[in-house]
């Protein structure tokens, strides 16, 4: 079962997701309200695959990307971001993210953004 790490400020958005992925068949990880917080889950955790979230205190979702790839270069993140956001969705793919999801999303589209990264055995 591919784990994810669920990092976003808001507490209602880690719990959706969180609560989508455990039905489609995703282990969690762990949550973490901020980037900072995230990059030293990531590290304590290592989990298959991040959704992250763009706008957030302490440390943003690009700077918690790079500094998640800086550390591991073949981690999976996916951007998890409001409408508008296009130039940072665009920033965060040549950072390195692995895809990215707009708010407000479909359970599916979630559900296989994560799938195509982590082939379910």
């Amino acid at each position: 079962m591919p784990k994810v790490l669920i990092v976003d400020d808001a507490v209602f958005m880690r719990v959706s997701i969180k609560n989508i992925l455990i039905k489609n068949g995703f282990e969690i990880a762990g949550e973490a309200e901020n980037g900072l917080v995230g990059l030293q889950k990531y590290k304590e955790l290592k989990p298959d695959i991040v959704t992250m979230d763009i706008t957030m205190p302490e440390m943003n979702g690009l700077d918690a990307l790079r500094a998640i790839r800086e550390y591991d270069p073949t981690a999976s993140v996916v951007m998890v971001t409001a409408l508008g956001q296009e130039a940072m969705v665009r920033e965060a793919v040549l950072s390195g993210a692995k895809g990215f999801v707009v708010k407000p999303y479909k359970e599916n589209t979630i559900v296989e953004m994560l799938r195509k990264l982590i082939p379910f055995g």
